[in-house]
């Protein structure tokens, strides 16, 4: 057995391991630790910061809305995502090359320099979003942005957008025009034409950055941090509460830890689902 490939590989597994899996196991130990307010944390084996995460509504209710958060920001970003690359990949150049540069252009900037910026445009009474929406009249009171889920929602959506865009682009190079013509050559409608030949050839880009998008929203701190503010947790901000606000790292640990787990399993299983769905695609 020609053993060069595996000797090759260990330096980045070793540094895989010392980064990433020891970092991780020293985490799953912590959680099992006792703590308390005056003692500190002791290196004792106990289930009772598991427990009480399992049976405290509390916990409970922060990790349904971390995911129904995720939920609301990858339907938004499909929605208007898989439209936005459609339109792109129609375009010819220069246009397409300036389009391009102006979705990607907000990656460049950081996140918490934009969600800043959505939390200057939700400021209450104040805010340019409800100014614009009472001038317009479509509002007889300020709409409350700033520490609801809605906030986060729109925000998150807009950080993300760029990823769900990028894939439905990347599977849209895939669609030869001609079928299009075709297709319209043989009577078919514009709608037609979308439903029956578009839409079945990027539904995979679609998926895909729906995976990226809802891990990525489900694990995001910057944007809840700032728009949801105290009022609002999701489990990033309450394990960084309990790391450095309550110092209780047993308990940050498990939500830490839970939230991974819970990540990488629907993760796992929404890839092999679109794999084994579109199984010619990734073929």
């Amino acid at each position: 057995m020609n053993r060069t490939p595996y000797l090759l590989s260990l330096p980045a597994l070793l540094l895989f391991a010392a980064i990433v899996l020891v970092p991780l196991a020293m985490t799953v130990a912590l959680s099992f630790h006792d703590w308390g307010q005056y003692k500190g944390i002791e290196p004792v084996f106990v289930l009772k910061n598991w427990r009480e995460v399992f049976t405290d509504s509390y916990y409970l209710e922060m990790f349904g809305r971390t995911f129904r958060i995720a939920f609301f920001v990858t339907l938004l970003t499909a929605v208007f995502g898989a439209p936005e690359a459609y339109i792109l990949n129609r375009m010819r150049s220069p246009w397409r090359g300036l389009f391009l540069l102006v979705i990607l252009g907000p990656l460049l900037i950081s996140v918490v320099a934009r969600t800043l910026g959505w939390a200057l445009l939700f400021g209450g009474s104040s805010g340019l979003v409800n100014k614009a929406l009472a001038g317009l009249g479509l509002i007889s009171a300020p709409l409350p942005f700033m520490f609801t889920e809605t906030g986060v929602v729109v925000a998150l959506a807009h950080v993300l957008m760029p990823y769900m865009v990028l894939a439905v682009w990347a599977a849209l190079q895939r669609l030869d025009p001609q079928v299009e013509n075709a297709a319209v050559a043989l009577g078919a409608g514009p709608f037609t034409v979308l439903r029956r030949i578009v839409l079945p050839q990027v539904m995979p880009g679609i998926l895909s950055g729906a995976v990226i998008v809802f891990a990525l929203a489900a694990s995001a701190f910057a944007t809840p941090a700032i728009i949801g503010g105290r009022r609002l947790k999701v489990a990033s901000t309450l394990a960084y509460d309990e790391f450095l606000n309550t110092l209780n790292w047993p308990l940050g640990a498990v939500v830490a830890v839970l939230l991974l787990v819970a990540l990488v399993a629907i993760v796992a299983g929404a890839s092999r689902l679109v794999e084994r769905r579109y199984a010619q695609v990734f073929g």
